[in-house]
């Protein structure tokens, strides 16, 4: 890539919630999502270019370190922090859809043989490797323009569940290697 020199691929993911449900929308789940990913960049080899959380989905632009493939660290993400909402919504008395919420992802898993109780994230992956660096740029503004283009903010570094944060010059929820 030209104006970003690489010693390893990255790619670009989605991570979508089943049914599209707007599960992101309180503080506390959105924050299990930012934790869970700064403990994979802390212990599982995961490189963070460029992430946004919204409220059903997560992009992101990676890189991994060690032996873990993007798939296996996705996997365990998954798993990890399915397990970790669902268990969030269940104890949150305040969540005024909680029955609706977790009757969907009940009926989401019950037909499948992989997963005990419930399915909170879609089975796939969307997983693509960045070739070039005008790939990579696409995907970059991309991310970052998708709370504009959903209206939540009118300036991308003004969302606190983003990299752009940190490609402004300010500080970001989670570290982010800055790549022009």
């Amino acid at each position: 890539m030209s104006a970003l020199s690489l010693t390893k691929e990255l790619y670009f993911t989605t991570t979508t919630v089943i049914d599209w449900m707007d599960v992101f929308t309180r503080p506390q789940y959105k924050h299990i999502v930012v934790e869970s990913l700064g403990y994979c960049q802390e212990n599982k080899g995961l490189d963070i270019y460029a992430w946004v959380l919204m409220t059903n989905h997560l992009h992101m632009i990676v890189g991994i370190r060690g032996e873990n493939t993007i798939g296996d660290l996705l996997r365990d993400f998954k798993k990890f922090t399915s397990k970790k909402v669902v268990k969030a919504i269940q104890d949150n008395q305040q969540e005024s859809r909680k029955n609706w919420m977790m009757n969907r992802f009940w009926f989401r898993g019950a037909n499948d043989k992989k997963i005990t109780n419930y399915r909170f994230w879609q089975e796939d992956n969307h997983v693509e490797q960045l070739y070039s660096y005008d790939f990579y740029k696409q995907k970059l503004d991309y991310i970052h323009l998708n709370p504009v283009r959903q209206e939540i903010v009118q300036d991308p570094s003004d969302y606190l569940y983003s990299s752009a944060r940190n490609y402004a010059g300010m500080d970001g929820l989670l570290k982010v290697i800055v790549a022009p």
